[in-house]
């Protein structure tokens, strides 16, 4: 029997507040901040960091008692004397860094060198493509790692909200075949733009002929009403106090902090901290950067914990690329090849640093060459972190990192 688009709208959105609704109430139900995700057994989340930009990693984790690091960088190589932050393996972290280092302190950080992969590419759009399609060099994937994530059926990945990137716009890395994320800038935003233009608009329109292309759109607007209804109403929760770096960043591991801590149920966050690409004026740029990124990632950290949330959530921060070991003319560095990852977490199985500092004495055509496939890490956080069929999701190729997570 045909139905009208309007119908159907009113249709889909009654359904998706049937299914939505009563977990909302139920969660309420049992105190004001319980998270169902800390109560169910094996039950985590993640939320992926991403720096754009191409992030300088030798000026991040330093080596610095290696003379050849301070031969390539005459100016640009930082010294013991200007306050690097020691860790293991003589390395230590960049002075602006306190907030990772305060993790590292606490068992709550773990240090990957050398992350990349093979036959890698300089360009900002094409290695991010690869990073978030969790793709080799040679392939072309539509999909994110992500999104094939919300894909693979895992038993909440049925939820629109259970991805959520805290921007504008929605990366590749969480767009899936069948499944997407949510973008949203903050909750309130979210709800006033999904109440009162889009679906608004559609629910203006009446004609009696529809079709599967058009009942999907329906059925995603619907989704999307009731979604940001759940995540507005839940996002009301729990305001925090803990006291974040002022920048756009810094708001926004805010809003993620008030999420997880309000009990909304999302297994993945996705926030970016942008500019990277340090041709020039590095040192300025870095010490800005690093500031709000260890600052914020320690708020972060503080907020969850004092919330019992910090123990069940994972973060994992990345650039596209890392940048070429010798600095150029400009006191910046230019595009280069392997890169730092940093996981964090309180419940990490391999803490502090994990593997050599990069081999400066071993390079191809100036750059560094990579250790660790960034694929090996993505594996093992989804095989051991969120209970997901790694190979199903990445492919093969690549041997999965065991014991980080």
């Amino acid at each position: 029997m045909a139905t009208s688009r309007r119908e159907f709208l009113r249709n889909s959105a009654l359904a998706s507040t049937l299914l939505l609704v009563p977990k909302f109430l139920h969660a309420l139900d049992r105190g004001p901040g319980l998270a169902r995700l800390s109560d169910a057994t094996g039950a985590r989340r993640l939320i992926v960091v991403q720096l754009s930009g191409g992030n300088d990693g030798l000026n991040t984790v330093i080596p610095f008692r290696n003379d050849l690091y301070y031969k390539a960088r005459p100016t640009l190589g930082i010294r013991e004397a200007d306050g690097i932050l020691s860790l293991d393996k003589d390395m230590g972290l960049h002075p602006a860094l306190k907030g990772l280092k305060g993790l590292y302190d606490q068992g709550h950080l773990a240090v990957l060198n050398s992350v990349g992969y093979p036959n890698p590419d300089r360009s900002h759009f094409r290695s991010m493509d690869i990073w978030q399609s969790g793709s080799g060099s040679d392939q072309v994937v539509s999909t994110g790692w992500l999104g094939r994530y919300l894909d693979s059926n895992c038993p909440d990945c049925q939820r629109p909200y259970n991805a959520l990137e805290v921007d504008d716009t929605l990366s590749l890395a969480l767009k899936g075949s069948q499944r997407k994320g949510l973008a949203l800038k903050s909750p309130g935003k979210f709800h006033q733009i999904s109440q009162n233009r889009l679906l608004a608009k559609v629910s203006k329109e009446a004609t009696t002929e529809h079709h599967s292309q058009v009942d999907y759109l329906y059925k995603t607007l619907a989704e999307t009403a009731s979604s940001a209804d759940y995540l507005y109403d839940k996002s009301k929760i729990y305001q925090s106090t803990v006291a974040y770096p002022n920048s756009d960043f810094g708001k926004n591991l805010k809003t993620t902090a008030e999420l997880i801590n309000s009990g909304v149920e999302s297994r993945v966050y996705y926030l970016a901290l942008s500019g990277f690409d340090t041709h020039v004026r590095q040192h300025e740029q870095q010490q800005r950067l690093f500031t709000d990124l260890g600052d914020g990632l320690a708020a972060l950290a503080a907020d969850l914990q004092k919330n019992n949330q910090w123990d069940n959530t994972l973060v994992l921060v990345f650039s596209e690329f890392g940048r070429r070991v010798g600095q150029n003319a400009s006191n910046g560095t230019d595009h280069g090849t392997a890169n730092n990852v940093f996981l964090a977490g309180g419940a990490l199985q391999k803490k502090g640093v994990v593997n050599d500092a990069p081999d400066l004495l071993n390079l191809d055509q100036g750059d560094l060459r990579h250790q660790v496939d960034f694929r090996s890490i993505y594996a093992n956080v989804l095989k051991d972190w969120l209970g997901a069929d790694d190979t199903a999701i990445l492919g093969t190729g690549f041997e999965r990192m065991s014991g980080l997570v």
